[in-house]
């Protein structure tokens, strides 16, 4: 089969590979009808090492259930499924907590143990734990907000959950990318009076306020911090949705909380050390967050999303096939697509 291959920064290839195969009984294959890249698979793509195998990327996907090993119950030949980003048995303690991105059988597609989904079909482990069922034809133009399921949207509201935004709080999204533009959408669900977007791409602003962005700011670093205390009478927000990652993300996201508020931080981070934790304790700033365990969010999620009264897939402007993914890599890293998808 065909699938996106990256061998080191500014290096991704289409190329054949072997077709996946059972290996474990409680495996299963889907064909790919959908998938995507991810902000998250522009870090590797700017700062990845030369490997001589190369990297199967991508780690959201919907598809058609081709083949399932012996133990699997709860899918079968020829069902539409969501495939979260990351793989969990949901069994386990953790799993039963919600929290499947810490299975303990448990792991990450797209990663050097377990190949990706930006390729024609991809082995799933853990089938029954992993694998939401769709009960939609396949070609239903519904198909790009169901595939944010499998990570954006999921993560955007992870981000919203974990800095506890509510009925009447203020928000901030830190972050124009897809997941912050889902976190928009997320504080809005939840409630948030006020949403406050930090970002500067004209067509990424656009889109969060009418996703619900009530405020925009522009600006970064202290002048972002000064204008959001502006925008919010002097005392910040309650609720920080930090999507990017970055060390000035953070202290920014910190410093823009009011004092007792949180922050969620879902931007995976490029660094080992938190910043901005001295105002983080002397402001009693709750820090949460991690890897958005989405599995545990489609069932809550599903429901608006079918019945239209959130909209994530528009977030996903630009629509290819295989072949099209090295040049989509580079759109999405020169800020010309927000979000691509790919139909193998």
């Amino acid at each position: 089969m065909r699938a996106t291959v990256m061998y080191k920064a500014g290096d991704v290839r289409i190329e054949k590979v072997p077709d996946p195969k059972l290996i474990e009984p409680t495996d299963a294959i889907i064909s790919v009808t959908r998938a995507c890249i991810c902000g998250s698979d522009l870090w590797p793509y700017k700062n990845m090492e030369r490997t001589d195998n190369g990297r199967v990327m991508g780690h959201e996907a919907i598809g058609i259930v081709a083949d399932v090993g012996r133990d699997v119950r709860t899918i079968k030949r020829g069902d539409l499924v969501i495939m979260p980003f990351a793989f969990s048995d949901g069994s386990c303690e953790f799993c039963h907590e919600g929290l499947q991105t810490s299975c303990v059988h448990g792991g990450f597609f797209g990663s050097t143990e377990v190949a990706g989904a930006q390729a024609e079909a991809v082995r799933i482990p853990q089938a029954d734990g992993t694998l939401f069922r769709l009960d939609v034809d396949k070609d239903n133009e519904l198909m790009p907000s169901l595939l944010t399921l499998s990570d954006v949207m999921g993560t955007g509201h992870h981000a919203a959950v974990t800095a506890k935004v509510g009925p009447g709080k203020k928000a901030a999204v830190v972050g124009d990318g897809a997941v912050g533009l889902c976190g928009v959408i997320a504080a809005k669900r939840l409630g948030a009076e006020q949403i406050i977007l930090l970002g500067r791409h004209a067509d990424r602003i656009a889109l969060a306020k009418e996703f619900g962005a009530t405020d925009i700011v522009s600006e970064r670093g202290d002048e972002a911090v000064e204008r959001v205390h502006e925008l919010t009478g002097g005392f910040g927000v309650h609720s920080v949705l930090e999507c990017v990652g970055l060390d000035q993300s953070m202290e920014t996201a910190i410093k823009i909380a009011r004092p007792g508020g949180a922050v969620g931080r879902v931007g995976v981070p490029q660094h080992g050390m938190m910043p901005a934790s001295e105002p983080a304790f002397y402001h009693n700033v709750t820090v949460s967050g991690g890897p958005a365990p989405v599995r545990a969010y489609i069932k809550e999620l599903l429901p608006d999303v079918l019945e239209g009264r959130i909209h994530p897939g528009r977030v996903l402007d630009r629509t290819i096939g295989l072949d099209g993914v090295p040049d989509g890599y580079r759109a999405m890293n020169e800020r010309e697509a927000i979000k691509v998808m790919v139909q193998p």
